[in-house]
């Protein structure tokens, strides 16, 4: 079975990652699928925020039962021609029959493409992580919650928001920060499961991304002072080796990797069935 990684970065922004010794958005999705299915699936990764001709030589969009959205650092109302191209794209997907799950900028370009319209949050930027989110009624009956608390915390990173919704669309988690932490939405004969936040990071690699977006953490008031950021960071990069009993309770949901990515996997299951 084939899955469709479609990076919703520009080069640059993945270069900055790499400068950092980390994984791109689109490697930490690629190898999350990977564990998560024991290599069971055939992964490509296209770039149409930064090429045109994105799909390699003899392959169709018709090729793949599941496509992955990453994040980005992009901002869907500028309207570049990098995110026109991902819409377009997201366009297309929906006359397929495929199944669809996007993180965060995926969440939001999918979202846009069908129709509903996103924000800059009025609530300000939501950062390292999202907070008590809720899983409603509609969400705890649905596939992408199987097996999951109903109040839990994830990884995330947005400025932006859902204002209005796609038609037919339903809302399956909130929280004080956004009313839209998590949707479904069919189109045509396409199936979107898609979430604010970030299943497929995982505390080491956020550790990094704090470091590299420290000054915007510490102007927006994400953290206090200094010593609160490096705290948490410190924490983030070394886990598995930590005694520190008050943030491993903390953080449980964060931590465990089978728990933090469990609506990734309750998505590929749906693939296989």
């Amino acid at each position: 079975m084939n899955i469709l990684i479609v990076d919703g970065n520009e080069k640059e922004a993945s270069d900055k990652y790499k400068e950092m010794g980390m994984d791109t958005q689109y490697e930490v999705y690629s190898k999350i699928i990977d564990n998560l299915s024991n290599n069971k699936f055939n992964t490509i990764v296209v770039h149409p925020a930064f090429k045109n001709d994105y799909l390699p030589y003899g392959v169709s969009l018709d090729d793949f039962d599941g496509i992955a959205w990453t994040g980005s650092v992009l901002n869907i109302y500028d309207m570049t021609p990098s995110i026109i191209n991902q819409i377009e794209l997201a366009k297309k997907l929906f006359t397929k029959k495929n199944k669809i799950f996007g993180s965060c900028w995926g969440l939001q370009v999918l979202v846009n493409a069908a129709g509903g319209i996103i924000r800059k949050n009025p609530k300000g930027l939501e950062a390292v992580v999202a907070k008590n989110i809720e899983i409603n009624e509609n969400g705890l009956n649905h596939k992408l919650y199987k097996g999951k608390n109903k109040n839990f915390d994830a990884f995330c990173w947005h400025y932006d928001e859902t204002e209005s919704l796609p038609e037919n669309s339903i809302v399956l988690a909130s929280n004080q920060k956004s009313d839209v932490q998590s949707i479904y939405f069919e189109k045509n004969n396409c199936s979107v499961w898609a979430v604010q936040y970030h299943p497929e990071f995982n505390p080491t690699w956020i550790a990094g991304l704090m470091q590299q977006r420290k000054e915007i953490l510490l102007k927006e008031n994400i953290f206090k002072n200094n010593l609160q950021f490096e705290a948490q960071q410190k924490f983030f990069f070394n886990y598995k080796k930590s005694n520190d009993k008050v943030r491993i309770k903390k953080y449980a949901d964060l931590i465990d990797s089978k728990y933090h990515t469990l609506e990734l996997e309750n998505w590929l299951n749906e693939i296989k069935s």
